[in-house]
């Protein structure tokens, strides 16, 4: 039996020593595919400038949080909604926007509105419009 034992500890063993192998080359390839290419050239769009498909795609959606990309005659419009927000003064800022060998990233953030904006109880739906270059890669929001 005690030879029966041993045996189990070296497969176990092996077995670990395999699943920790694996987890560091996951890893390491993983950071491989995240890393920055390029920081990409983008415009923010105003509403009147949308193609209408769009529009109406973000008029749809506006009241909930959303995340939506479109194509459109090369150019990859990439939106951001936060929801329905209880007051106006609420504007979003583009923090970054780049390629990696798999994907697009984005990373937006909401930025409250000014103290006196609290007072105007009138519900708005910020969003924004990132308009770039086609790349057909997934984009990955932050």
């Amino acid at each position: 039996m005690n030879g029966l034992s041993e045996y189990r500890k070296r497969i176990v063993s092996a077995c670990l020593v395999c699943l920790l192998c694996a987890g560091v080359f996951a890893c390491a390839g993983k950071s491989d595919a995240m890393e920055k290419i390029k920081d990409l050239e983008c415009t923010i769009i105003p509403e009147d400038d949308l193609p209408d498909e769009l529009l109406a795609m973000i008029e749809q959606k506006k009241e909930d949080a959303f995340k939506v990309t479109f194509e459109d005659q090369g150019f990859l419009y990439i939106c951001v909604g936060y929801g329905t927000q209880q007051t106006g003064g609420y504007s979003i800022a583009l923090n970054d926007l780049y390629e990696t060998a798999n994907a697009v990233y984005v990373d937006t953030k909401l930025i409250g509105p000014a103290p006196e904006e609290k007072n105007n109880p009138v519900a708005s739906y910020p969003y924004i419009v990132i308009k770039t270059e086609f790349i057909d890669k997934p984009v990955v929001f932050d």
